[in-house]
């Protein structure tokens, strides 16, 4: 059925709810399940190491669709494209919830991750044409708190549906929130005359290299550093052909088709592309940070699966007291000194917690954490308005497609460094610290002596009291390295936080470039 070209007045912060739903749904759903994996592999007769493929294949999944939402949105109709996906996603996730074994779970997810990944970028692009340019600030503060919080709330929600229900109900909690979605999208949601529906020939070439270079590459940074990266022969080969792909993918799009699946001469705005640069980077320090700190907590400090998930409380809830105020705040000062302030108050929190040690405590882990939080609202929402600003509404969607899917990559690839990282760097620290476990060493040499006489005391054999205490000393030397290792990750994000603060004045002052719609 055809819509009307004029659109209904809605009131916009409808319009915002209405998309906001959907788009904390998908992206709770890219964390909910870390938690859950080893019930998952537990309840299906499968290794932890294989229920990952839960994860990796939604990520495939998703980022192969991002990048073309902007392109499906104008073929089918954006209205059309949202509830398609918010029905495949909700559907998809009842089924994941009945999986039987873990091939299905498999199936189900890269049905879930396909629909999820059409609904960020359009939920933005909506969101983005809903206000005046004067008020995107606060859109993006409100829309802001769906991408920053959702992925911290995540491992709490799905900690506590797993230990008092079932992980099926990480699956399960899904339904009303995608029945919600729905109704409010048919009610409130409605294409802009600008969107011709299959007005386009469809990429065939374009969509096949895209498919195969960001899957491949998606792969290879999932499972990288579980292969130990280019000593396995399948990452090199995928990492080869991700590399082959995307390169022909991104010439095609440029000098061989009129009809690109993704438009990528919207790099030609200098604003538009150095914006998604720092975006990337966003989501390479966001994501590679919200990994460290649960591991961290739960193998050096202690914490149980949900204690760590609620540890990590602070960030959201600074993150969801900023996000409007920053949103309110941004039509008084100049949206890139907010910018500069978040990554320089962000680099600060990191090297916070750069140090903290093994006897640290809950508060020495809060305030850095609540203080980020704060700083994630002067980062997202100014960046967003500011790249989105010159971008025609026309062009929204491609646009939010590519943005979002960069987001996604950057958190990828922060995630598989900092893994790395801590893995690489605790063997080098155990090699520097275990040269000086030696009996000509007089603090080592103690330490041995008095473990081996506890032990001994207790009844042990001298030969076994004197290897018990060997034991228990490495045992130490190995949690201080894993400390240092995490430590030197810290570091790693708080630094590339500062680097990339000049990079913020190539772009311009936002100036509602954005309202204009550029004839054909």
């Amino acid at each position: 059925m055809s819509q009307n070209r004029e659109i209904p007045q809605i009131n916009p912060w409808i319009i915002a709810t209405s998309v906001m739903l959907s788009t904390f749904m998908e992206v709770l759903d890219t964390t909910v399940v870390n938690v859950s994996l080893p019930h998952i592999a537990g309840s299906l007769s499968a290794t932890v190491d294989e229920s990952t493929w839960a994860l990796t294949s939604y990520l495939v999944a998703n980022a192969i669709v991002l990048p073309i939402t902007g392109w499906l949105a104008n073929y089918f109709g954006r209205k059309r494209l949202l509830m398609t996906a918010v029905v495949g996603f909700t559907t998809a996730s009842f089924l994941c919830g009945l999986a039987p074994n873990l091939p299905a779970l498999i199936i189900f997810r890269i049905i879930q991750g396909a629909c999820g990944g059409g609904l960020q970028p359009i939920s933005q692009a909506v969101l983005l044409e809903a206000f005046p340019p004067r008020d995107r600030g606060k859109a993006m503060g409100f829309w802001g708190l769906g991408i920053v919080v959702a992925p911290m709330l995540g491992p709490v929600l799905g900690g506590w549906l797993t230990d008092n229900y079932s992980w099926r109900w990480v699956f399960y909690i899904n339904i009303p929130v995608g029945i919600l979605a729905l109704v409010m999208t048919q009610l409130f949601i409605f294409d802009p005359p600008y969107i011709k529906r299959g007005s386009s020939r469809v990429d065939y070439w374009g969509i096949g290299m895209l498919a195969v270079g960001v899957g491949a590459l998606q792969i290879v940074l999932d499972k990288g550093q579980e292969n130990d990266w280019f000593s396995s022969h399948s990452i090199t080969t995928l990492a080869v052909i991700s590399a082959a792909g995307l390169l022909a993918f991104v010439l095609y799009e440029l000098f061989a088709t009129d009809h690109p699946v993704v438009d990528l001469k919207v790099f030609k705005l200098r604003t538009y592309a150095t914006g998604v640069f720092l975006m990337t980077m966003l989501g390479f320090v966001l994501y590679g940070s919200l990994v460290l700190l649960p591991i961290l907590l739960q193998t050096l400090m202690g914490y149980p699966a949900l204690q760590a998930g609620i540890a990590m409380a602070p960030r959201g809830l600074g993150s969801f007291i900023a996000m409007p105020v920053v949103g309110i705040i941004m039509v008084r000062f100049d949206a890139r000194k907010l910018l500069m302030l978040g990554m320089a108050v962000a680099a600060f929190t990191l090297f916070q917690l750069s140090w903290l040690n093994l006897y640290s405590g809950y508060w020495d882990v809060f305030w850095p954490q609540f203080i980020q939080g704060l700083s994630m609202a002067l980062l997202f929402v100014p960046l967003t308005t500011i790249t989105m600003d010159p971008i025609p509404k026309e062009k929204m969607g491609n646009a939010t497609s590519i943005f979002n899917l960069m987001r996604n990559i950057g958190g990828s690839v922060g995630i598989a460094n900092v893994t790395t990282v801590v893995a690489r760097h605790t063997q080098m620290h155990i090699n520097d610290l275990g040269a000086h476990v030696n009996p000509y060493n007089l603090s080592a040499r103690m330490t041995l002596n008095g473990l081996t006489n506890m032990l001994a005391s207790r009844g042990m054999d001298p030969a076994s009291a004197a290897r018990g205490a060997y034991d228990a000393t490495f045992g130490l030397v190995a949690r201080q390295a894993a400390m240092l290792s995490f430590v030197d990750a810290f570091w790693l994000l708080g630094i590339t936080f500062l680097v990339i603060i000049p990079l913020v004045y190539i772009m311009k002052k936002p100036e509602g470039h954005g309202e204009r719609v550029s004839a054909h």
